[in-house]
């Protein structure tokens, strides 16, 4: 009897000294992917020490920290799209600006620690997009040509595969002296040196193991020869004109066409009652005429008259 009433005050004792529990909160899944327009489930569990009724709030971490859920409701673009079950929330298709961190915060006002929190990131993935596709119509031998394909949409990023006539393009090469070369992340084929055996049909995959890959529409690229006859006939007619101009400017130089003395050229202009002289100075595209002058024609020479008697 003695003994149990000695234990008695150790017990209670050690129930006073014991460390108390504070609010704990964890979930599932640190990380969710979900496909674009389906549920994202973001996972929220809690215990508390003593309070049975803590606050359950939802945050997005962005630029800016922002409500999902306060005050018993969910709050702006959330507002009548996702549901709560005791602090797990469930988003209803979902788009990419849904995607993001988010924090669960449990206040257990109660509590000796009184506040927890855990956080989740939301992935949103978009399958691919049908990608566009840059395909020159017509390559000159020999140049070097690259071929672009791009898929702005897709989450993650999408890989490419190029076909030529339906027929897949080996990636890498199975040759070593192969002239083109594939990147599988930018989605460019690059030709070093095209060559007739490379004209065809091409078209471009784009996969992000999201949803079904999707191929742009195939465009044809033809490979045609340097055309030396028409190069040839290009550089004869340029030699051509440029001999003809040379020698029409020797033409005019020698006759005198081209040169121009200090005081300028004069020009006789026949009229009805007359000659007009008129100095190459003085010409000129305008309709004021008070510059020109009139010089009269010269005189025609008489008839020798004997007017006086000399002698010898």
């Amino acid at each position: 009897m003695e003994g149990t009433s000695l234990c008695l005050p150790i017990v209670i004792l050690l129930m006073q000294c014991s460390p108390s529990v504070p609010v704990t909160v964890s979930t599932t899944r640190h990380k969710v992917e979900v496909e674009e327009f389906s549920d994202a489930v973001l996972s929220c569990l809690f215990r508390t020490e003593r309070d049975p009724n803590p606050r359950i709030e939802w945050k997005k971490k962005a630029k800016e920290v922002s409500f999902v859920y306060y005050d018993g409701r969910f709050r702006g673009p959330f507002e009548g799209r996702a549901t709560i079950d005791g602090a797990t929330v469930t988003l209803h298709k979902v788009t990419q600006e849904d995607a993001g961190e988010y924090r669960c915060e449990i206040s257990a006002s109660l509590d000796t620690v009184s506040l927890g929190e855990t956080n989740v990131t939301l992935n949103v993935l978009v399958p691919p997009q049908t990608p566009s596709c840059e395909v020159p119509a017509s390559v000159v031998t020999g140049t070097a040509v690259q071929l672009r394909c791009r898929d702005q949409q897709s989450v993650p990023p999408a890989t490419y595969s190029w076909f030529k006539d339906n027929k897949k393009i080996s990636n890498p090469p199975r040759h070593a002296n192969a002239t083109y070369l594939i990147n599988s992340q930018t989605g460019i084929l690059e030709f070093k040196a095209v060559a007739k055996e490379d004209s065809g049909r091409y078209s471009c995959l784009a996969s992000n193991g999201v949803g079904s890959p999707k191929m742009c529409e195939g465009k044809d690229m033809t490979i045609e020869d340097v055309n030396i006859t028409a190069i040839v006939g290009g550089v004869v007619v340029l030699c051509l004109l440029l001999l003809v101009c040379g020698c029409g400017g020797m033409l005019l130089h020698r006759n005198g066409l081209l040169t121009q003395g200090p005081r300028g050229r004069s020009f006789w202009i026949s009229q009805c009652h007359g000659a007009a002289h008129i100095s190459s100075q003085t010409l000129h595209r305008t309709d004021d005429t008070s510059n020109i002058s009139y010089v009269p024609p010269p005189q025609e020479p008489q008839d020798f008259k004997h007017t006086q008697s000399f002698m010898l």
